[in-house]
């Protein structure tokens, strides 16, 4: 059976991993465009009081960036160039036969002032990009926020701890709302809002070294729920403006499995799931629980609410859930020798001797993707998108310009067949299926190009090198044949030997 009729197929990107043109047409700095390849630098920075990410900058850092002219270490600037080759993209996602396509809108091109007029050349920009799209019977599935403040954000304001971002962010999102919703049916509000916890730069506009080391933490939360009320107040605005238009919130997930059947693992992988799903339990019940509050006074970090804060949670939930998804991974109450686990995430644990590991450490786990339909809509009780997932491989260009990535169509056949089952087997409502990064983009973690996830091939090296001509992989036309079946080309193979 193949897949629902009206299921949306597509890909996933974000505005500054592939727009490039950093300071063109009006736009300022981003966060992520002072965010470097992992290089050495001449700013010295203090040790960090916990983990630190590698998007996670000082200062210093920042400083140096500023003042840097250098494309190939800050990679983001320059991106694929999708602000000059959009056009031809779109062009290449309709000839795999896209019905949707995720991308973001870059707030540093919308206002590159925090108290400017918006700017006529960005919102021409992406008016441009929604009418093509709709012209090749793409919807857009727009993140609103997708990593990527206006770098003012964090230098004048101390990020999203700050309330008055909150006010700025309203602003934005009314101009995007009122701009763009005749072209928009799905929004998402926030990308991977929960990711603030463990790259507080990227996602919060949070420096670390801004604030007092026994204050951080606080920080961190107090920036979360300003982005939580950010949502809840999109989700109604939206609604207001576009009743027939739908909002979700957009997690990353991954469920925890018990090393052991010792009962202490299984409380540790239960609650790494309950910690993870923090801000979609907000988002999508719209009040904190009564174990985060608890949890919170015990931890002593005491987020500061406003009395209206509560009735703007209630009246913002989302219509629906979506989730990035690229793997599993293990849970244990025991010191640990050894981590494991892909070395640009926090998820990290045991390593899982029944999976195999990709190139870059990620536990490939098929199967985890039907176990997370089901844990969601088991706890949710709304329709899922899948808005994230693929294999991060290096691919080879050949003379004749074909790319062979079979390695990366048996890992998406792999998951798109549990994702079959879950919908048609386990009955779980999936709105759409968008992999990441369906043209190659620069990595998110690391800034590199060699890291790739995309059907089409760009010729663009890790040091910022190449023509940026596309070529489509063999999985372009692997993916084409799965939406033009919906979904049944992925059991032909089956049915032959059962003949």
């Amino acid at each position: 059976m193949p897949f629902p009729t009206h299921f949306l197929w597509g890909g996933a990107t974000s505005a500054n991993q592939i727009e490039g043109a950093y300071l063109e047409d009006g736009k300022c700095l981003s966060v992520d465009d002072v965010i470097g390849r992992l290089v050495p630098s001449n700013a010295t920075q203090a040790q960090p009081t916990r983990k630190r990410s590698l998007t996670e900058v000082s200062s210093a850092e920042i400083e140096e960036a500023i003042h840097s002219t250098d494309m190939s270490r800050y990679a983001k600037r320059h991106g694929i160039d999708f602000y000059h080759h959009y056009k031809e993209d779109i062009a290449l996602l309709a000839q795999m036969g896209f019905n949707v396509f995720r991308l973001s809108i870059a707030w540093s091109r919308i206002f590159p002032e925090a108290h400017g007029q918006s700017n006529p050349a960005g919102l021409a920009f992406y008016e441009d990009v929604f009418r093509t799209l709709k012209a090749y019977g793409i919807e857009p599935l727009v993140t609103i926020s997708h990593y990527d403040a206006p770098l003012y954000i964090a230098t004048d304001y101390h990020g999203w701890q700050n309330r008055e971002v909150l006010d700025l962010f309203i602003r934005f999102m009314h101009t995007v709302v009122d701009h763009f919703h005749p072209y928009v049916k799905y929004w998402l509000t926030f990308n991977e809002l929960d990711g603030i916890k463990h790259h507080p730069f990227d996602a919060g506009a949070l420096v670390e070294d801004h604030f007092a080391p026994e204050d951080f933490e606080t920080a961190i939360y107090q920036a979360t729920h300003h982005q939580l009320l950010a949502s809840a107040l999109t989700v109604q605005y939206v609604h207001q403006i576009d009743p027939d238009a739908q909002v979700g919130c957009m997690t990353a997930y991954h469920p925890f499995y018990p090393m052991t059947p010792d009962p202490q693992d299984v409380l540790d992988a239960m609650k790494k799931t309950e910690e993870s799903l923090e801000s979609t339990d907000i988002q999508v019940f719209g009040a904190y629980s009564p174990a985060l509050i608890k949890q919170l006074e015990q931890r002593k970090i005491h987020i500061q609410m406003d009395e209206k804060d509560a009735e703007i949670l209630a009246h913002g939930t989302v219509d629906f859930v979506s989730f990035s998804y690229y793997s599993s991974a293990t849970a244990t109450s025991h010191p640990l020798e050894e981590e494991d686990g892909d070395i640009y995430t926090f998820i990290n644990g045991p390593r899982n001797p029944y999976l195999k590991k990709s190139e870059w450490g990620s536990a490939i786990d098929p199967l985890g993707l039907r176990i997370s339909l089901n844990q969601l809509y088991a706890r949710y009780h709304l329709p899922l998108f899948i808005v994230e997932n693929g294999l991060g491989a290096k691919d080879v260009l050949q003379a004749d310009g074909t790319i062979e990535d079979d390695e990366r169509i048996a890992y998406l056949k792999e998951h798109l067949i549990c994702l079959h089952d879950a919908i048609q087997i386990d009955c779980i409502p999936v709105m759409g299926y968008t992999s990441w990064g369906c043209i190659d983009c620069v990595s998110a973690g690391s800034s590199q190009m060699s890291k790739r996830y995309g059907f089409i091939y760009v010729d663009l090296d890790d040091e910022g090198q190449g023509t940026y001509r596309r070529y489509p992989k063999k999985s372009f036309y692997w993916y084409q044949r799965v939406i033009a079946t919906n979904g049944a080309s992925l059991f032909e193979n089956e049915t032959k030997n059962a003949v």
